[in-house]
């Protein structure tokens, strides 16, 4: 799912039914995720954000449901212990899929 918006593999609708049937606090990391490593200064971040944007501009319960996802407890453990661009996209959802399922 993350690296369906992040290298652009997945249309957005591909996207939305992947995201729509996922946990939302992995809704709330991927998009983070997806933010926080492509900020401003990174030479992809245009395209990147533009994509991130079309799924959850064309999904608004996307959104709702990551803001739901924000307020799990493993969000406060995983930024009190981790930063989020210091993983890249396979270790960030090895590590938050291994504790969701913990």
């Amino acid at each position: 799912m993350l690296q369906g918006i992040e290298l652009g593999t997945m249309t957005p609708e591909e996207s939305f039914e992947l995201l729509d049937a996922a946990d939302p606090t992995l809704v709330h990391f991927i998009f983070k995720w997806l933010r926080k490593h492509y900020h401003r200064d990174h030479e992809m971040a245009d395209e990147v954000r533009a994509r991130l944007k079309e799924v959850m501009n064309g999904y608004r319960s996307l959104t709702r449901k990551a803001k739901e996802g924000e307020a799990d407890a493993i969000v406060d453990w995983f930024e009190g212990n981790h930063k989020y661009r210091e993983l890249s996209a396979e270790e960030f959802i090895d590590l938050v899929v291994d504790k969701l399922e913990s």
